[in-house]
């Protein structure tokens, strides 16, 4: 490998490491702002926000790859345009393509690392991000009981203190116990307490100081309706309240493994060839029954060429003649009433294609866009080097400014066509490349100015055209007068 191209590579793999660092870690700071309702009160172990906040990022590489590319080239020739590196390169002979080409090589092995990303990666990331959120949702929130009101949060019990001192002592404390579920027959009265929640988080226990116990034996027989009170008064006593749901605990492992974003690219193969047969049959069957007569009894009543003994045409207008105008209306009332069954029919049929043309149509469009992150970082390529080539500015200023004003393009595009094309709005080929196509151009008028040294971005090539043409734009109006005076003598 030559010097130029080692030096090329460096230049380029610093800005792309720290571009991809920075854009990973601001979109997963969304990512942990969008899911942290779900997170915080749940007493979740540091591991488990990390596990999680672990495998977002990994979902989120469909968007940091891309723009960490785009940044990342436009800094690496804005920064040799700048220094005026590129100038001494081109001064020696060595052309624009000829700089790009180990930088377009090292963008090509990005772009196979992020297939791989996209078709192995990402659908483990998304199987462990559903189950972690259902794990997350099913545990309970901590248990923090309020002053002055009756706390529910914990079943089969309601609890309310008092006050509570800085030292989490509860004062005048008041436990009903309704778990054996026969109503307000069991409450302890105690003038203090604490509570506690057991390390494997599977029971409360509380420990109450001076109180009183009272339970209502409320069994009654048809003889003895006699009810007994017991009261218990107490020094220090413990209530042990088993609780469910507050631990947090993993499911088993492929629990969501049936969801598109789940699947690499053989097992989304699989499925769409299972989602079209499906399709194929259910076409089949409705086309069948839509075919079939169900008004007509007889079929072959009106088939003149089925009767042998009788070869006459049917008079069509007897068909409409009715002997008196109940028989017409009860005529009338019959075929609207085929005809509202004929309509919930074809109702029935959209809804029976639709439970499957949508799966199917969401499995050909994620196996489509497994290809499109990979596609989506060389095209950035040819955008930001070319674009770098021309601003010749380097570091973070204007190179951001002009690579999220494309990212923004290619986000939007993207996600447009991605939910059109689940919809079935437009083909799922159309939807997953929509984005490919609208900024393939723009990557080719790009590269193609930048190995013309076009003074694309050259605000002084711009001044100058507006000058010349207010200049032209006064020499017509004074011919133009002169002409006028001319006419005038």
């Amino acid at each position: 490998m030559k010097k130029l191209d080692l030096f090329l590579i460096k230049s380029f793999l610093g800005p792309f490491v720290m571009t991809f660092l920075i854009v990973l870690f601001v979109l997963i700071m969304q990512f942990l702002w969008l899911y942290i309702d779900e997170l915080v009160g749940k007493g979740l172990s540091l591991w488990v926000i990390i596990e999680f906040l672990a495998w977002g990022s990994a979902t989120l590489f469909p968007l940091a790859l891309p723009l960490a590319t785009l940044l990342a080239s436009i800094m690496t020739l804005g920064n040799m345009g700048e220094n005026n590196e590129l100038l001494a390169l081109k001064a020696a002979g060595i052309s624009l393509p000829r700089i790009l080409s180990p930088l377009f090589i090292l963008s090509i092995f990005i772009s196979i690392a992020a297939f791989f990303a996209s078709n192995n990666l990402i659908p483990v990331a998304y199987e462990k991000i559903y189950r972690l959120r259902s794990d997350i949702g099913k545990t309970k929130e901590e248990i923090k009981i309020p002053v002055g009101v009756f706390y529910n949060g914990v079943d089969g019990y309601s609890i309310r203190i008092v006050s509570r001192d800085d030292n989490n002592m509860m004062h005048h404390v008041m436990v009903y116990d309704h778990s054996k579920k026969k109503g307000n027959v069991s409450v302890t009265v105690a003038d203090s307490g604490k509570v506690l929640i057991s390390p494997d988080k599977k029971g409360l226990i509380f420990t109450l100081y001076d109180g009183i116990n009272y339970e209502e034996e409320n069994t009654t027989a048809r003889r003895d309706t006699t009810r007994t009170l017991k009261r218990v008064k107490f020094k220090k006593q413990e209530i042990v309240i088993p609780l469910q749901n507050y631990a947090f605990t993993k499911s088993e492992e492929n629990k969501y493994g049936n969801e598109v974003m789940t699947k690499g690219l053989a097992q989304l193969r699989i499925d769409r060839d299972t989602l079209e047969k499906q399709y194929d049959k259910t076409l089949r069957d409705q086309f069948s029954k839509a075919i079939t007569p169900r008004t007509l009894s007889l079929p072959n009543q009106i088939d003149t060429a089925r009767h042998k003994a009788k070869r006459e045409v049917m008079n069509i207008d007897s068909l409409f003649m009715w002997e008196s105008s109940e028989d017409e209306l009860r005529d009338i009332n019959d075929a609207i009433n085929e005809l509202n069954n004929e309509i919930s029919n074809l109702d029935f049929y959209d809804k029976e294609l639709f439970r499957i043309s949508y799966p199917l149509r969401k499995t050909i469009m994620e196996s489509y866009r497994k290809f499109t992150l990979s596609i989506a970082c060389i095209i950035f390529f040819f955008i930001g080097a070319p674009l770098g080539a021309i601003i010749r500015k380097g570091g973070l200023g204007t190179p951001v400014i002009i690579s999220m004003f494309f990212f923004v393009i290619y986000w939007v595009v993207d996600l447009t066509g991605k939910k059109l094309g689940n919809d079935g709005a437009i083909s799922p080929f159309m939807g997953a490349f929509i984005s490919t196509f609208v900024l393939l151009p723009m990557g080719i008028f790009l590269t193609y100015k930048s190995t013309q040294d076009s003074s694309l971005f050259n605000t002084d090539a711009y001044i100058k055209f507006f000058n010349n043409l207010f200049s032209g734009a006064k020499k017509i109006k004074t011919q133009a007068g002169k002409i006028k005076t001319k006419i005038a003598k």
